[in-house]
Order: C-alpha cells, then sequence, then structure tokens
C-alpha cells in the first residue's frame, strides 16, 4: 500500500515531510526480529531512525524523500533528539 505523504501531513499535524536530501550514513543493526536503521542526512546532525522487518539495501549516497517527527531518546541518563522516520522512499 503507497502513502502519499500530503495526506499524512495534513492528517498528523506534527509530521515534517523532506524532499531529495542526501544520504551520508546509513547502519543497520539487527535486534530480536527487526532490523534497525540508522541515517545520518546531509546538512544535519541529528540521526533519522526507523525499524523494518527485513534487511533493506545501503542507502549511503542516495537521495531519498523522508517523512518524519521529532522526538527524544534516552540512552545512559541522556537525552538525545533523534528523527522518527513513518515514511521513506528512494528519490
Amino acid at each position: 500500500m503507497k502513502t502519499d505523504p500530503e495526506k499524512l501531513l495534513k492528517k498528523h499535524e506534527q509530521l515534517v515531510h523532506s524532499d531529495a536530501v542526501k544520504v551520508t550514513s546509513h547502519v543497520q543493526r539487527e535486534k530480536g526480529d527487526w532490523f534497525l536503521n540508522s541515517l545520518m542526512i546531509e546538512g544535519c546532525e541529528i540521526p533519522f531512525k526507523y525499524k523494518r522487518a527485513r534487511k533493506y539495501k545501503n542507502l549511503q549516497g542516495q537521495r531519498v524523500n523522508l517523512t518524519y517527527y521529532p522526538g527524544t531518546e534516552t540512552v545512559a541518563g541522556m537525552e538525545f533528539e533523534v528523527m522518527n522516520v513513518v515514511r521513506i522512499r528512494i528519490s
């Protein structure tokens, strides 16, 4: 099922959509039944995170369209800002 970013943005006010951003780093690691993915985007120092049921191809160097919302994650008692990806597509 394909989702339209415009519909998602209208339905959820906190979502942000970015077109054709360049991925500078892509890391995948397995945790239980899921593959946790972390992306770093050119010009942004905050990681973009999402999970998938299967391993995905490496996105490093690719341009992608992202729909995400800002969040925080606590690691060792310290809070870090993260972007939680809802939708990702290669542009």
